[in-house]
């Protein structure tokens, strides 16, 4: 979908005017607070996937509502060193937390699935985009049941290039770091003092055993966010190619459906139809 307020367009753009971590950390606090409050919500749910997206999201949404955020920790055959992972940022942020295992949910749709469709088995990315639909619904029960709107962890960086599911991660009422590529996300999280191990963790969306960001992307952050800030190599053809490819092959995610108008009079009567 196209989202509110996003900085990005499907074209490389200048770098920010630079502000000071604190003024863009107070920015975002205010932020988060006025659209909850100014939506009717009474605080928010998210959830906490032991990656660095989340946990920056945790500083924020604490700062915004103390009493009254949730992060939810959702594994489904998920790395366990994640949920530990997890549990480092929440202690960090103060964060008050749940947890739902998904796995067995999981196990009993996708046996479902292949009953009714067999090659839904061997299908891996399906079966992947599967764990981010199900963690969105766990986190709207929750967001149902105590009135909060559902932060999105994405990044300028990810929703750029629609690196995210469709309906799963993608799904969310708010993107307090929407504006903020990879680059600024690990800036950001430095000054507030997240714990190192999560910053230098290999950024990954832990839809399969080894997954990463990077190799999935076949481009570097660093890469990625340079194209985007319009500070990159201009010799460097290829990534331009590939930044442009992915950009252009997942603008439907960043769009609102479409809706089909009325017919007018003449195309009613066949008269514009050729």
């Amino acid at each position: 979908m196209r989202y509110a307020g996003e900085p990005m367009s499907d074209a490389p753009g200048q770098a920010p005017e630079t502000i000071g971590p604190e003024q863009l950390t107070a920015h975002l606090v205010a932020w988060i607070r006025d659209q909850v409050t100014g939506s009717g919500g009474s605080g928010v749910v998210f959830g906490l996937s032991g990656g660095l997206d989340s946990t920056l999201v945790a500083e924020l949404a604490t700062r915004a509502f103390p009493d009254a955020s949730l992060g939810v920790i959702m594994p489904c055959h998920s790395d366990p060193q994640d949920e530990q992972d997890a549990g480092l940022a929440a202690g960090h942020t103060g964060l008050a937390t749940a947890r739902v295992d998904l796995g067995p949910v999981y196990d009993a749709l996708v046996a479902q699935l292949a009953a009714a469709r067999p090659e839904l088995a061997d299908c891996r990315l399906a079966l992947a985009n599967i764990k981010p639909r199900l963690r969105m619904t766990t986190l709207y029960s929750f967001a149902n049941l105590h009135g909060y709107r559902v932060l999105g962890t994405g990044n300028r960086s990810e929703l750029a290039i629609g690196y995210f599911t469709k309906h799963g991660d993608g799904g969310v009422d708010l993107l307090p770091i929407g504006a903020l590529t990879k680059t600024q996300v690990r800036e950001l999280s430095r000054h507030l003092d997240v714990p190192r191990r999560l910053i230098d963790k290999p950024p990954s969306a832990g839809l399969w055993a080894g997954q990463t960001d990077e190799k999935e992307m076949g481009l570097t952050y660093e890469e990625l966010d340079a194209y985007l800030t319009g500070t990159g190599d201009p010799a460097a053809v290829a990534v331009a190619e590939r930044i442009e490819a992915l950009i252009a092959g997942s603008r439907h995610k960043r769009e609102l459906p479409a809706v089909a108008p009325l017919p007018t009079p003449r195309s009613a009567a066949g008269k514009d139809l050729p």
